[in-house]
């Protein structure tokens, strides 16, 4: 998903594509026709044309002999409505050093803007389809691409393994649809519930007024302690990181101010259109709302977040009580999602875990658009396929969403084809049966190894709806939701309510106080509810959500 806002980098990346303007690439324009040479021609040759669905296509071949590999580019988010041209290299720097080592490129547009996974997937299938009937089958296809490219990518090696050597996926959406849009719904709930409840979360009928509603009350927000402190909550529940700016260093580990400054800069320039105007467009797609928060447990959602401490702070600063807003979330009225749009949303796309080809991810630790976690999520699914072997992934520690330079990229793609081919680059023919690829390296040159990477994993048992899942388990984790009994209810609960007890420093500071944290040795007396000591056992916010909870389905978040 590119940003949609000003953002730094803008400038730097209109420097490299002059100066790859001005680095003497010959470029020559023509329709594909059968059976023509790729490359050889003494400069890089572009075709170009269409789909009968109006997408379009773009193929270049290298100015020398093609190699015989040929790399499929899926790109990014493009806002709806906007002008969608075909791309095939994120790049120019990487593109040209591609042409230049004698790789073939191509991409599509995709016939439709927006979340547009399913037209993608199918147009960039076509697009292969085009290059084998203009220049014959590539001996190795590398898939690979950007942010929203980045699932499209991981999609197309999931339905299509045999038609793929190798995949890139770059700061991809690799949690899937469904789990991606029911965490920016965790966020977007936070958001109506503690700072505005006039803001639509589903269903939105005026998209571009209530992102400007949302804007506006954010922008109020921030200039209070309490504002301050509730929008980090809202950041915490959507994975936000407390870093923005790719060329600034890092905040501290606990300069919570400017982490929060951080996360706003990050809800208020980039992310707030896609949460509360972009999501009409998705379910328009869909055909109904594909998300929901029924069942979820936000104190249990909180107690395991990356952000904990910075927002347990900044209730503290602004003296407010956290469990208390934390209870309003769990007493609010619930998001329900339509069975057709999940399914929809599920097969564009969730991932399974079924691999067959090497895979190598990368991510910066500073994204705020498409969180890091993504990472894990798609790690967690393919080691519980069994495929762990074919999957490594990288982390460059840097702030922005798809802020690698083209040294980064150019790295991982040599690594990439280090891994299926030999030092030379000359991969050998991929046959039917998946080949024994050579070992991975231990890390790459100019990126973090995943190894450092230390935010906590968020994909954890316990959760009640997933971030990763298997298409096969949506059906019966769905289903489960209408036929639950009331002593099941009342048991999700209690297991709450003993946790909390047993476990205070789940929310740090907050948690109950005034003899409340008895030790082992003291079980066996009455215990009083750790919650009714922050708002009153008589409030009906208790009673409502106590009625609200349901048992948590399979752990897929």
């Amino acid at each position: 998903m590119p940003r949609t806002r000003k953002f730094a980098g803008i400038s730097i990346a209109a420097a490299l594509m002059i100066a790859a303007a001005g680095a003497g690439l010959a470029v020559t324009q023509g329709v594909a026709k059968a059976q023509e040479t790729c490359g050889g021609s003494s400069s890089v040759t572009t075709v170009t044309g269409s789909f009968a669905d109006k997408a379009t296509y773009k193929i270049q071949c290298p100015a020398g002999a093609w190699n015989g590999t040929l790399f499929l580019y899926s790109h990014g988010y493009v806002v709806p409505g906007s002008n969608n041209p075909a791309q095939d290299v994120g790049d120019p720097v990487t593109g040209a050093w591609l042409l230049g080592h004698g790789f073939a490129l191509a991409g599509s547009s995709y016939s439709t803007t927006g979340w547009a996974i399913q037209a993608a997937l199918q147009d960039q299938i076509s697009t292969l389809n085009v290059f084998t009937d203009s220049f014959g089958a590539p001996k190795h296809t590398v898939a690979w691409g950007h942010s929203l490219g980045g699932i499209i990518t991981a999609g197309l090696v999931q339905d299509n393994p045999h038609l793929f050597t190798a995949a890139l996926p770059m700061c991809g959406v690799l949690a899937g649809g469904v789990a991606t849009w029911n965490t920016a719904l965790d966020a977007e709930f936070a958001f109506q519930q503690l700072i505005d409840p006039k803001v639509q979360i589903v269903n939105i009928t005026n998209p571009l007024g209530n992102l400007q509603e949302a804007e506006a009350a954010a922008a109020k927000a921030q200039q209070t302690p309490q504002g301050r402190a509730r929008l980090a909550l809202v950041s915490a529940l959507g994975d936000t990181p407390g870093w923005f700016t790719p060329l600034s260093p890092e905040p501290a580990r606990t300069d919570y101010a400017a982490q929060e400054q951080n996360q706003f800069d990050w809800g208020s320039q980039v992310t707030f259109p896609f949460v509360f105007a972009f999501r009409a467009d998705l379910q328009a797609k869909a055909g109904g709302n594909p998300s929901w928060n029924t069942g979820v447990n936000y104190l249990f959602d909180f107690a395991k977040s990356a952000d904990k401490a910075e927002v347990i702070a900044l209730y503290q600063q602004a003296h407010l009580n956290l469990v208390k807003d934390l209870l309003t979330m769990n007493g609010g009225p619930r998001v329900s999602a339509d069975p057709g749009a999940v399914n929809y949303l599920s097969q564009n796309i969730a991932f399974n875990g079924q691999i067959s080809i090497p895979v190598l991810s990368m991510h910066t630790t500073g994204d705020g658009l498409v969180v890091p976690e993504n990472e894990q999520a798609y790690r967690s699914v393919v080691d519980q396929a069994g495929n762990g072997n074919l999957l490594r992934q990288t982390f460059v520690h840097r702030a922005g969403h798809c802020a690698f330079t083209p040294a980064e990229t150019i790295t991982a793609v040599q690594t990439l084809l280090n891994r299926v081919a030999p030092a030379t680059g000359a991969a050998p023919r991929r046959e039917r049966s998946t080949p024994k690829p050579r070992p991975w390296a231990r890390s790459t040159t100019s990126s973090r190894p995943a190894a450092t990477w230390s935010r906590p994993r968020r994909s954890s048992p316990g959760t009640s709806r997933p971030r990763t899942c298997a298409r096969s388990t949506w059906d019966r984790a769905f289903a489960r939701r209408s036929s639950l009994l009331p002593r099941q209810l009342r048991r999700t609960h209690r297991r709450a309510r003993r946790t909390l007890d047993e476990r205070p420093d789940l929310l740090g500071d907050a948690a109950p106080v005034g003899g409340r944290r008895q030790g082992a040795e003291q079980r066996e007396q009455p215990q009083v509810d750790p919650l009714e000591d922050h708002i009153g056992a008589r409030d009906p916010r208790v009673r409502r959500e106590r009625a609200v909870e349901v048992e948590e389905p399979p752990a897929h978040r």
